[in-house]
């Protein structure tokens, strides 16, 4: 049997509500910024949640050429602009990959929302012939990964995952093991969402999953782990990493940034939003990551949790992660940087993924920000309100989505041996 190829990241993108490119991410990160504010795409009046984190200051023509852009949504906007970044940092050009062996990977939960909701009013208020001809190309959620796939001319795999929160997390899971496999050489993959739209929100808030408490005072409202927690904060953007298998980076001489070298996916066939409060399915994804991964418990020092910031999630990961950690539990260190991001929905795990690539590169823990009054039942190390310089050999990365969804990625930086 063929040994299964190793898989390294060479390139990094994203574009957040902290900011629109990884270092500047990472500082903000470092320095304990929240990127959460007022909602200015809609009025909010009648809304219980008035709070998002919104990407600001971005002009996708940087790096993108604008007739493309007349084509898409956000969400598709969001993730070609971080796959620049991230092929730019890679210096993967034409004739350094075969197109044949390439292929984007993309995790995205609900599409081109404002699309949607701009055409319906078009239709309500004038009629069928109101609505743009682009409609259709523009809110499919596969349309990022196909605007991605011709601006560079990847012409392998090009798809779509959609797995709710879990679905960045899960479509670098899915190129991870093409590429472990032997079935791509590169591949563009991570997530994408742009969801602060009137009907989404609305939706949220209907579950009552959002954030109220703290409108007035936005930059405190997503608090894991914390006892006046009251819901997540929805947020939007993207992150893009380029992956190759070690044996293609090295020929063409890469600069290596680090290794994946476990993913798992489960499902805890519960409830269609609520997470089996038992972790059940989260352990077991853990544990199968640990075992692909082929390190001991004790050598994993960082977890990037999915800490939404709800009384169902936070409580629920906390015992999964003590379920499969036992005593070192205690001893790793835990955060959410959804604190300081919000929540992402789809590229929360991809955004995150970048999140433990730089904290193993700079050996730095970041913080779990806003966690002030700890609930009794989260009472790991969940590093509060400033980062923390350490060792870390092997990070995790948490994603639990909607359906019961569960992902979970491991990391650590690459040793050529």
């Amino acid at each position: 049997m063929k040994e299964l190829e190793r898989v390294v990241v060479t390139g990094m993108g994203t574009v957040n509500p902290l900011a629109t490119n990884v270092e500047q991410f990472w500082e903000k990160i470092q320095a304990g910024v929240s990127g959460i504010g007022p909602i200015t795409k809609f009025d909010t009046t009648e809304y219980p949640a008035k709070i998002a984190g919104e990407v600001r200051d971005f002009d996708p023509s940087d790096l993108l050429d604008r007739k493309e852009i007349r084509g898409m949504a956000d969400f598709t906007k969001f993730a070609a602009h971080a796959a620049v970044q991230a092929m730019n940092q890679a210096k993967l050009q034409a004739g350094s990959f075969d197109p044949y062996r390439s292929g984007v990977y993309m995790g995205n939960g609900i599409g081109g929302f404002e699309v949607v909701e701009e055409n319906l009013a078009k239709l309500y208020d004038r009629g069928p012939h109101a609505v743009a001809p682009l409609t259709i190309p523009k809110l499919i959620s596969n349309e990022a990964a196909g605007n991605i796939a011709i601006h560079f001319g990847f012409k392998g795999p090009c798809h779509t995952t959609v797995t709710a929160c879990a679905s960045g997390t899960d479509a670098i899971g899915d190129a991870f093991n093409a590429i472990r496999f032997g079935l791509v050489d590169v591949a563009l993959a991570g997530g994408t969402e742009a969801a602060i739209t009137q009907l989404s929100v609305a939706g949220f808030c209907r579950l009552q999953a959002l954030a109220t408490r703290y409108n007035d005072t936005p930059t405190i409202a997503s608090r894991p782990f914390d006892k006046e927690r009251d819901g997540f904060v929805m947020g939007e953007g993207s992150g893009m990493l380029v992956l190759e298998s070690l044996s293609h980076a090295q020929s063409r001489g890469a600069q290596i940034l680090g290794e994946i070298v476990g993913y798992s996916m489960t499902c805890d066939a519960y409830h269609l939003t609520a997470p089996d409060p038992a972790g059940e399915g989260a352990a077991r994804a853990m544990r199968s990551a640990l075992e692909m991964a082929g390190a001991k418990l004790e050598e994993v020092d960082y977890i990037n949790a999915h800490g939404t910031s709800t009384a169902a999630n936070d409580s629920m990961e906390t015992k999964a992660i003590k379920t499969v950690f036992g005593d070192h539990a205690y001893k790793l260190k835990v955060s959410s940087t959804k604190s300081m991001t919000s929540h992402l929905i789809a590229a929360a795990g991809a955004v995150e993924a970048i999140v433990c690539m730089l904290a193993i590169r700079d050996q730095y823990f970041p913080c779990t920000l806003n966690l002030t009054n700890p609930d009794s039942e989260c009472d790991l190390d969940y590093v509060p309100n400033q980062g923390r310089k350490g060792t870390i050999r092997y990070a995790m990365s948490n994603s639990l989505g909607f359906g019961g969804h569960n992902g979970v990625l491991v990391f650590k930086a690459f040793q050529n041996a």
